[in-house]
């Protein structure tokens, strides 16, 4: 299976062929390692064979910069490391598209999602990626989710990955977030989802 299976229009969702790495890019205490897991759970609801993620282990504290991995493929997967070279990165806290250098070796035409209240073409992201941009904090600060003072962006973030790949739908999301939070916890996590894939812009 080639990693270069994933064909993406300027505009439209990802027109997938068989394989999908995303590299999540996060501050400790964001979720990125769990929305890697929920987008997983979604992929395969939405009919995927093969969907595997990943968590980045080091030094991690809460606020230091951390990324995790989401494959999703038409056969069964394998492939359990680390996405180096993704076709698509979410980026939970805008500022690590510089300190971070978060579209490190993104392929060409890769699609960078951002939780921003900037214009996609306001981001400092080089001209040959796809952006894609959303206010996930403010969906999240809207809908109460906030944990010690921050609002939590990452189920938010799912909602823009969905609108911005066609990947899985809002069903899918529905039922994975469903899978990973009480009932009431899951609804508000959705309607972040929900709201931030209305708004996210391209």
């Amino acid at each position: 299976m080639s990693k270069s299976d994933v064909a993406i229009a300027d505009t439209g969702p990802l027109t997938f062929n068989g394989f999908c790495e995303i590299r999540w890019h996060g501050r400790g205490g964001q979720g990125a390692i769990t929305s890697a897991n929920i987008l997983a759970d979604a992929a395969y609801r939405a009919g995927f064979k093969g969907v595997t993620s990943a968590p980045s282990f080091g030094a991690e504290r809460r606020g230091a910069p951390v990324t995790a991995s989401t494959r999703l493929s038409a056969e069964p997967l394998r492939i359990f490391s680390q996405v180096e070279c993704p076709d698509v990165i979410v980026v939970l806290d805008e500022s690590l598209l510089v300190t971070a250098r978060a579209t490190t070796g993104m392929k060409p035409r890769g699609r960078v999602i951002v939780n921003s209240k900037r214009a996609p073409d306001a981001l400092p992201v080089p001209e040959d990626f796809i952006v894609a941009a959303a206010d996930a904090s403010g969906a999240a600060e809207e809908l109460g989710l906030i944990i010690g003072g921050a609002p939590m962006v990452n189920t938010a973030m799912l909602g823009a990955v969905a609108r911005a790949t066609g990947l899985i739908g809002l069903d899918d999301l529905d039922e994975a977030i469903r899978n990973a939070f009480s009932a009431k916890a899951a609804a508000k996590n959705f309607q972040a989802a929900k709201l931030t894939y209305e708004r996210t812009r391209m």
